[in-house]
């Protein structure tokens, strides 16, 4: 008889992540792979990290600080909070992962905009909680049909803002309006991992954390610090939240070098500002390109652009595949015809509409 799984586990698939460099260039028998399926920073990260780390080699033997202190006490002091309105997490799929364990069990519900961000429905199984989908509208989180979908099992709200897989940003006021009204028993998640792409004024959400104690705001290294493979995310909210948060934390969840790849990159503005600003010439280039094509996109304020090819996205993918990008098919999304493209390097973006006039003017489409 073979060993069984909890029974919530029986109603989860397994989370399907973009290809890998290493697994396409294998497959495809490439040499040289450029990756624009998983928003990653392709400019790199800031030179100060390489020199941290660096420094850092002869400390490799200890164990890591558990409380993150040198990143805590620069976050707080970045964004004039209490040290302890901070948890740390190994991305922001374990901060996430820890929301669900703190705040979810049998019989609750967890709203969730979609298409969004996949883990949340995970997490939600896993907790043997029920995800209520709530469909985007505009390619716009739909606030007024999330608050409609609120009942009384209802304990989590997920919203990602910007959203990913759309690039879409929440009207200012519209969310204030919507954390005003929902219940204070019910925990408001605004997943921020593309916070810092978004151009002008907008909401400092973090100026919110001390009048709403049910809202929790996750941000991440990963995209504009260019992070992604050290896998640290950090999550604000009330002193009481986190202190819940942290009864899920495994001990010296954080490991060194990401601790001190973090603070380095903190440091570095310049660098952060090179990233958003490549980020903006890049999507006025697709912008104008797309134009050209008469192909739809969404305005993104992400470090991706969501567009129509008119085509079989998954056919689109793998004619990319073949000449060395790697880039996103909308269809698990719910969009059959539409692709993600990561923005890459000037060079990158002009390859990619490059090979994207070839394949919808040059190539016949047979699938």
């Amino acid at each position: 008889m073979a060993v069984k799984e909890r029974e919530a586990l029986g109603k989860i698939n397994n989370y399907i992540a973009a290809r890998t460099l290493e697994s396409v260039k294998r497959e495809f028998g490439l040499t040289e792979v450029i990756k624009l399926a998983g928003n990653e920073n392709r400019i790199g990260c800031s030179p100060f990290v390489h020199t941290a780390i660096q420094n850092f080699f002869g400390q490799l033997s200890y164990y890591p600080d558990m409380k993150c202190t040198k990143l805590r006490e620069q976050l707080a002091k970045e964004f004039d909070i209490d040290g302890e309105q901070l948890v740390f997490g190994n991305g922001s799929f374990e901060l996430i992962s820890f929301v669900a364990q703190t705040f979810l069990e049998k019989g609750d519900e967890s709203i969730i905009s979609v298409p969004s961000f996949g883990w949340y429905t995970n997490v939600t199984l896993q907790m043997d909680a029920k995800p209520v989908n709530v469909p985007l509208k505009n390619f716009t989180v739909d606030l007024q049909a999330v608050y409609n979908a609120i009942t009384d099992k209802t304990k989590v709200i997920w919203i990602c803002n910007p959203n990913n897989p759309t690039g879409t940003l929440l009207d200012q006021k519209k969310l204030l309006d919507f954390i005003d009204k929902v219940g204070k028993d019910i925990v408001i998640v605004l997943d921020e991992a593309y916070i810092e792409y978004i151009e002008g004024d907008y909401l400092d959400t973090t100026t919110l954390i001390t009048k709403y104690d049910n809202l929790i705001l996750l941000r991440t290294f990963s995209k504009v610090y260019g992070l992604a493979s050290f896998r640290i995310g950090y999550g604000i909210a009330d002193t009481d939240i986190i202190l819940k948060m942290n009864k899920v934390r495994p001990p010296i969840n954080i490991n060194a070098l990401a601790q001190e790849a973090a603070v380095a990159s903190l440091g570095d503005k310049e660098f952060k500002k090179i990233v958003q600003d490549n980020n903006k010439k890049s999507l006025e280039f697709y912008y104008s390109e797309l134009d050209k094509l008469g192909l739809n996109y969404v305005t993104s304020n992400c470090n991706f652009i969501l567009f129509d090819t008119t085509k079989d996205s998954v056919w689109i993918e793998n004619e990319f595949i073949k000449r060395g990008f790697i880039i996103r098919s909308g269809v698990e999304f719910g969009y059959p015809t539409w692709v993600r493209i990561s923005i890459g390097t000037w060079e990158d973006n002009v390859k990619v509409i490059e090979i994207l006039r070839e394949v919808l003017l040059n190539t016949q489409n047979v699938y």
